[in-house]
């Protein structure tokens, strides 16, 4: 057995100062990872800091690039999602469903419903699983990752399987991207725990700039595919993917799958996101 001392955060500097006090803190959200390793006694925290009931860091904002008098889609709207907003909230926001709809998809196909209730955007991004969905949305819309201390682009946050470039202490506080003027996501999930074993995120901006990033497949977590960001960018069809050679190299084999494997449906996974 062994001693964790519960705290519950009033806000943001709050959190971090009992992180700052603590031995070994950790920030507990929805506590979908940290609370199941805790479980297995994978993680013995002296300290458990609670955020989930700090209002500013709940909700989503979406700023509309024009006055166009009503959402939609393609507007190249402002997003912007609190780091302990859940899942679920992403999925069944209204405004979000007609600004940038790919997300909300993305978040109502995460898990089942226990955990799109408790589970939340910030806590699935600062694990970075490197079989989650939102490092690769995040890292296909250019998305930005602010913390109690800083802003980090999505290219620069998620650096390895399980690993960020978070400081001890640090704490995310929102999200913001911008939506795309397409964009789709292609997931294979797993039977049993819904996790992608690979997950295509594509995305144009509304200056053409396209973007594609993989989950579920890389030796090093989620990443950039070069290829069909060039293909997708001269012709946005699931066409153009059919052309691009995915390569197997530096790509996970397990119980699930090989790399070959994980190559095809990569390919297979795009062209889903794209035509959706």
């Amino acid at each position: 057995m062994y001693t964790t001392k519960y705290h519950k955060a009033s806000d943001a500097a709050n959190a971090a100062s009992l992180l700052s006090g603590a031995q070994d803190g950790k920030i507990l959200a929805g506590g979908q990872t940290l609370v199941p390793t805790m479980k297995q006694r994978l993680a013995a925290p002296s300290d458990l800091v609670d955020i989930s009931g700090i209002d500013a860091l709940r909700g989503i904002t979406v700023t509309a690039r024009k006055k166009l008098g009503v959402l939609k889609a393609k507007d190249g709207a402002t997003i912007t999602i609190g780091a302990a907003t859940t899942h679920a909230e992403v999925a069944g926001n209204a405004d979000l469903a007609k600004a940038c709809p790919v997300i909300c998809g993305l978040a109502g196909e995460i898990g089942d419903p226990a955990v799109r209730h408790r589970g939340t955007i910030g806590g699935s991004v600062a694990n970075n699983d490197p079989a989650a969905d939102y490092p690769a949305a995040l890292m296909a819309l250019g998305a930005t990752i602010t913390t109690n201390q800083r802003s980090i682009s999505a290219d620069d946050f998620f650096t390895g399987l399980f690993a960020t470039a978070l400081n001890d202490g640090e704490i995310i506080t929102e999200i913001s991207f911008q939506a795309p003027a397409e964009g789709g996501y292609g997931k294979f999930p797993s039977p049993a725990s819904r996790y992608a074993m690979v997950g295509v995120f594509a995305a144009k901006s509304i200056d053409g700039d396209v973007r594609v990033a993989v989950t579920g497949a890389g030796d090093d977590g989620v990443f950039r595919h070069a290829g069909l960001e060039a293909a997708l960018a001269s012709n946005w069809s699931a066409d153009a993917v059919s052309g691009v050679d995915v390569s197997a190299d530096g790509l996970m084999s397990d119980i699930h799958g090989n790399a070959a494997y994980r190559a095809n449906l990569i390919g297979v996974m795009a062209k889903k996101a794209v035509s959706a």
